[in-house]
């Protein structure tokens, strides 16, 4: 596919982001900070940046969403507006999560442990090898890494508290490259375009969530759904 046109957007914080992009070109990249109203404004984001570059939804070739992790409901508010554009669109929507993005940030190397932060202090983590992830995220105390949270020697560990977590892993020679995502829009629709170039089905977008909600579990049943 040639310089396929992506749109791509992510709620997965405090912010509601998104870009277009064509191929390799960054058409336009938006980031409003927001703690609250990313379901109000996320449709209102995207129509803008269409029209800005005049173009409209049948124009778009792909979608890419942010999976997270991140807060649950803004997770949920945009990884459901990319599987109902799909649908509508006819076109896939490819979920791309946070670790992915920061990937897209380095150059590959045969492991890494990419790091970002959790809440309270802690880190999410998950290993990729040459490029690719290795095994499901986990969170973990940077100060004292789980003991089975074993990798082999000169591994790179990539992100959030990454000096810190790569001193107390067993072997040696592991390198820290303390770093984040510079542009969260232009990272996301670049993992996603590398997705969508290596070829092969886009499943439909899910939330990544690595811990469990803060919230309560509701005391009663929940309904019962008919067949």
């Amino acid at each position: 596919m040639d310089a396929p046109l992506i749109l791509g957007f992510d709620t997965s914080a405090a912010h509601c982001a998104a870009a277009l992009r064509s191929g390799d070109r960054l058409l336009l990249s938006r980031s409003e900070e927001m703690g609250r109203g990313q379901a109000e404004r996320l449709m209102p984001l995207l129509e803008e940046m269409l029209n800005a570059e005049a173009m409209g939804w049948t124009d778009l070739d792909a979608l890419a969403v942010g999976v997270g992790p991140g807060n649950f409901t803004g997770i949920r508010i945009s990884v459901s507006a990319a599987r109902g554009l799909a649908l509508a669109l006819g076109i896939p929507a490819i979920g791309i999560s946070s670790f992915e993005m920061l990937a897209a940030e380095v150059a590959p190397a045969p492991v890494q442990l990419f790091c970002l932060p959790a809440p309270r202090g802690e880190a999410y983590t998950q290993f990729f090898r040459d490029g690719r992830p290795a095994e499901a995220p986990r969170q973990i105390d940077p100060a004292a890494p789980p003991p089975d949270l074993t990798v082999p020697n000169g591994c790179h560990v990539i992100g959030a508290n990454a000096e810190q977590i790569a001193s107390r892993l067993p072997g040696a020679g592991h390198i820290a490259i303390p770093t984040g995502i510079t542009s969260l829009p232009d990272a996301l629709t670049r993992a996603a375009l590398n997705r969508l170039q290596a070829g092969g089905e886009a499943p439909a977008p899910t939330p990544l969530y690595v811990r469990s909600a803060d919230a309560a579990p509701p005391r009663d049943a929940p309904p019962v759904i008919l067949p």
